[in-house]
């Protein structure tokens, strides 16, 4: 029940990420935002009456469907302000998120709920809800409608945008990516406990600390990376990403040592949180043809569709093969996709090479 509880949290997003991008394109974020977040918040607020794990599991379903309506909007005024900031700064938003919600989240969350009680606890989260619809107007105003052009039905425009996601190659192209790296770090988070403690011998709290190295270190990234990659540009920075994962991934699923277990956790999250920022710069890229509420709501479906993908395809696998060899194999398909990416690069450099020898009369 608690694993349902827990993936009843997936299924709202999944469902409404792509019509919660569709209506901020057609209003803007601040109206989808309000929306969103009264209803999530109300019903937060009535969570505690809650009798049974299943109204539970009813109730936080409910809420995953409103959740969409609030990240959405804010991820498409990303994306446009993104255009502007540079990718220096592309993994900001997405690293105050991850602040947020793994390190202060259960550490506020911990201390609230010993503290004030459960259910309390909802009822508080409920009124910040609340307070963010307050400071909405103040920063949801620096959004820009792309085209006041009139537009067809509801049901059209989320046709298109299904449409546009499996047509639209780069689009297609950057969400797999996105899918793929969040379906890593989900299986990560998922199995590295486990691996911890059966292969090198940790107890459960040091196999649980490697999670949080993998987290550190992909925040980090996300807030100090941006320069780099923005210099390498962005087929060298996706290939030097899936490198830093590759040998993250490879050296984890190939060691016994507990420090070989921290250094490849280190390094799975420094190339993760590279690889986000390069797929959040070309989201916006696309964003600025395609439209940002669009985009948004495709990023939005494909992560966490990712992350659900991660953990029920890797489960099985590591059944079948065992832990070692999944992450072994994951590590294999980043470094494949590493090599072809330097491949690419390196065609154009001979070739443009080769025009500039001069030809030798005879």
């Amino acid at each position: 029940m608690l694993g349902l509880i827990a993936a009843g949290q997936s299924v709202g997003v999944i469902l409404m990420s792509l019509p919660a991008g569709v209506l901020t394109e057609r209003l803007g974020p601040r109206w989808p935002f309000v929306f969103g977040t009264a209803l999530a918040g109300a019903l937060y607020a009535l969570a505690p009456m809650a009798q049974s794990p299943a109204q539970l599991l009813l109730a936080i379903a409910a809420m995953s469907c409103f959740m969409p309506f609030r990240f959405v909007p804010l991820n498409t005024l990303f994306l446009q302000q993104l255009a502007s900031l540079g990718q220096a700064k592309a993994g900001w938003y997405r690293g105050t998120h991850m602040l947020g919600m793994f390190l202060l989240g259960p550490v506020l969350g911990a201390y609230v709920v010993s503290t004030l009680g459960t259910a309390s606890s909802y009822r508080l989260c409920a009124l910040a809800f609340l307070i963010t619809i307050l400071a909405s107007p103040i920063v949801l105003a620096r959004y820009s409608l792309q085209s006041s052009a009139p537009r067809g039905s509801s049901w059209h425009a989320l046709r298109a945008q299904l449409r546009l996601v499996l047509t639209d190659r780069e689009l297609s192209r950057v969400s797999l990516v996105e899918s793929s790296t969040q379906a890593t770090g989900a299986f990560f988070t998922f199995f590295i406990p486990i691996l911890g403690v059966h292969t090198a011998g940790l107890n459960e709290q040091q196999a649980s600390a490697l999670i949080t190295a993998k987290g550190i270190s992909y925040i980090c990234a996300l807030f100090f990376l941006g320069p780099w990659l923005e210099h390498l540009g962005a087929a060298r920075g996706y290939a030097v990403s899936f490198a830093l994962v590759a040998l993250g991934l490879g050296t984890v699923g190939s060691t016994i040592q507990p420090v070989w277990l921290w250094c490849g956790s280190l390094l799975t999250g420094l190339g993760l949180g590279a690889v986000t920022i390069a797929t959040l710069t070309r989201y916006a890229q696309i964003g600025q043809r395609a439209g940002y509420g669009k985009i948004s709501g495709v990023s939005a479906l494909v992560g966490p569709l990712g992350s659900l993908l991660g953990g029920l395809l890797g489960g099985h696998a590591a059944h079948w093969l065992g832990l070692p060899s999944v992450f072994q194999l994951a590590g294999a398909a980043f470094l494949l996709a590493s090599a072809m990416l330097a491949l690419l690069l390196r065609a154009p450099a001979r070739a443009a090479a080769e025009r500039r020898v001069p030809v030798e009369k005879g």
